[in-house]
């Protein structure tokens, strides 16, 4: 399709330092953005992120539905047919846009912090939230050096199921994930030896945990997993690179090509090599739930009278702070300043009031094109000086950030939720 109208009044590359200064300048640090709609051809879309029911298939039918919205994205989506700017994130000031991906690397430092932009030049995280009427393929995502094999980088991601969104449960709110222990690799050969013969049968090999509303999960690079029909807020890697290993889901079939479209083409029927890129240890954990699953930490340092900060992803993986996510609360009439020392991106998802100079506002329905006031981006010049929040409404204002790498030197560690069980 040529296009879909959201970049337009789209500033140039080569003329957005003048207006980013500007934009800069007027938000104190604070950037406004606006919604980044993300449809999948293989998915059907679960109706909870606040579009407007008729817009579901902008982007043609033959693209898929929309079941995913991107937040503070510097990331293109790997899909098939793209319109050009699919998965970033568009900047909005005084009616024009600029995308993120230009101010970042207009302004690394002041936007994303020196310590980022010097080591991976990019915003390198970006987080969304996934939306389904059911469960989707059983699958990966390669790990760094397996995606370096075609020009791409790995994604370990993390799952939130925000109680604002999920209203309802849809069709099976349940994920499976990894591999039942004691699974072999010939069991699983078997599997994709099986793809064209109807249900491959992968589900056999692996166990379903129910979602539970308010928590999460990290999901390591090489894990398999069948993500669930809770909607779900998913801070992550800056990368869209998978391999689908399940054939049929809900009597869909899922081609070879969604198993092998981040693999080399010479190892595209290699099933050793591509058993290989699974990290097999991981899924065959005996004890995966307590290596994976997160409950909410409170973050004491933070909260105060009238609000409450709370780590909804954190801990590392293969020793490496990746990405996290917090959930701030505050009540109605009450304020706080928010110095988090390290950028992000915020979406609200209750309530109204402002942060720093910007108003904020959780939309009920959200017509394709039309502009919200319910994202940030945080700048890291911002962050570290600090930033009012005040809620000017009569219900809590509920927003969500997430961070890039090495952001806290106070992030809880994997399994801090046992402590408050």
């Amino acid at each position: 399709m040529a296009g879909t109208g959201l970049d337009s009044g789209l500033v140039s590359q080569d003329n957005v330092a003048k207006i980013l200064d500007q934009a800069l300048d007027a938000g104190e640090g604070l950037l406004r953005l606006t919604p980044t709609w993300v449809p999948r051809s293989f998915l059907h879309p679960g109706r909870r992120i606040k579009l407007y029911p008729g817009d579901l298939y902008a982007f043609g039918a033959d693209r898929g539905g929309i079941d995913e919205r991107w937040f503070s994205s510097t990331t293109e989506a790997a899909n098939e047919g793209r319109v050009w700017h699919e998965g970033l994130s568009f900047c909005l000031f005084e009616g024009k846009k600029f995308l993120l991906k230009d101010a970042v690397a207009e302004q690394g430092n002041r936007l994303v912090g020196a310590p980022i932009f010097n080591k991976y030049n990019r915003w390198p995280v970006y987080s969304k939230f996934f939306d389904n009427m059911g469960p989707i393929p059983h699958h990966m995502h390669q790990s760094a050096e397996d995606a370096a094999l075609v020009g791409q980088e790995g994604k370990p991601e993390s799952y939130y199921f925000p109680p604002q969104y999920n209203n309802v449960d849809n069709n099976f709110s349940y994920t499976f994930m990894g591999l039942e222990p004691g699974t072999t690799k010939d069991d699983l050969r078997r599997c994709l030896e099986n793809w064209n013969k109807g249900d491959n049968g992968i589900l056999d090999l692996s166990r379903a945990y129910r979602l539970k509303r308010g928590t999460g999960w990290l999901i390591p690079p090489g894990v398999l997993h069948a993500p669930g029909s809770l909607c779900t807020y998913e801070p992550q890697w800056g990368s869209d690179v998978f391999g689908m290993f399940q054939s049929i889901v809900e009597g869909r079939y899922v081609p070879w090509s969604l198993l092998v479209k981040d693999m080399p083409k010479e190892k595209h029927q290699d099933l050793d090599f591509i058993i290989g890129q699974l990290d097999w240890d991981k899924n065959v954990d005996t004890h995966f739930k307590d290596s994976n699953y997160i409950e909410p930490v409170v973050d004491s340092e933070r909260s105060g009278s009238g609000y409450t900060d709370k780590w909804i992803v954190y801990g590392s993986i293969d020793g490496k702070q990746l990405f996290s996510a917090k959930e701030l609360t505050v009540e109605p009439g009450a304020k706080c300043i928010l110095r988090d020392n390290a950028a992000s991106g915020w979406i609200t998802v209750q309530g109204k009031g402002r942060i720093g100079k910007l108003a904020l506002q959780t939309p009920a329905m959200i017509r394709f094109g039309e502009n919200t006031e319910d994202e940030v981006f945080i700048s890291h010049e911002a962050s570290s000086r600090g930033v009012e929040i005040e809620n000017t409404g009569s219900e809590p204002l509920v927003g969500l950030r997430y961070f890039g790498p090495d952001a806290h030197s106070n992030m809880p560690q994997n399994g801090a939720w046992k402590n408050n069980a």
